[in-house]
């Protein structure tokens, strides 16, 4: 009988195994992770920061309403990922690899164009397929914000071209 007893005794005793894995699951449960309190910036859309007091960037965008919207940026974002993080409506269907057309903007100001780097001929041949193209046109995704372009104004067309593969089609 006390053979028996001392056997139930070591069925009964947790495996260290599953001392461990109660353990691991006690500490990383889902509401011991959940974190209340964060240091780290909030993060918006794509590669967009907020900016720093004192170093923040303007841009406005005018709608397809004719309506302005005015943002603060930080230098180095693109004006896609600005638009998409602020609910514009630019569609910037290849993600801002520069492979369509539906982040086409026309730039207001002639000098602030002409501080932009010249459009390579990547964007210059997805250019060609915008709609309303004009000659202060670019690509949102290929224009980076800089402390020369600081003020910039652009307009987005009244409607985009986005061609996919189903559009050709025999």
């Amino acid at each position: 009988m006390a053979t028996s007893l001392r056997h139930l005794n070591t069925i009964s005793q947790p495996t260290r195994a599953a001392q461990t894995m109660s353990r691991a699951t006690r500490i990383f449960s889902p509401a011991t992770a959940m974190r209340t309190f964060s240091t780290s910036p909030r993060r918006l859309h794509g590669h967009i920061h907020t900016p720093k007091p004192g170093e923040e960037l303007y841009v406005t965008f005018i709608d397809k309403e004719a309506r302005e919207h005015k943002v603060a940026v930080s230098k180095g974002d693109n004006l896609l990922d600005v638009a998409q993080a602020h609910d514009l409506e630019m569609e910037g269907a290849c993600g801002g690899s520069c492979a369509c057309s539906t982040c086409h903007v026309i730039v207001l100001d002639q000098d602030l164009y002409d501080k932009m780097p010249e459009p390579e001929d990547d964007e210059n041949d997805m250019l060609d397929l915008a709609f309303g193209l004009t000659e202060t046109s670019r690509l949102g995704c290929q224009v980076t914000m800089t402390k020369e372009l600081d003020g910039l104004k652009v307009r987005l067309p009244s409607m985009t071209r986005n061609l996919q593969a189903s559009d050709f089609k025999s």
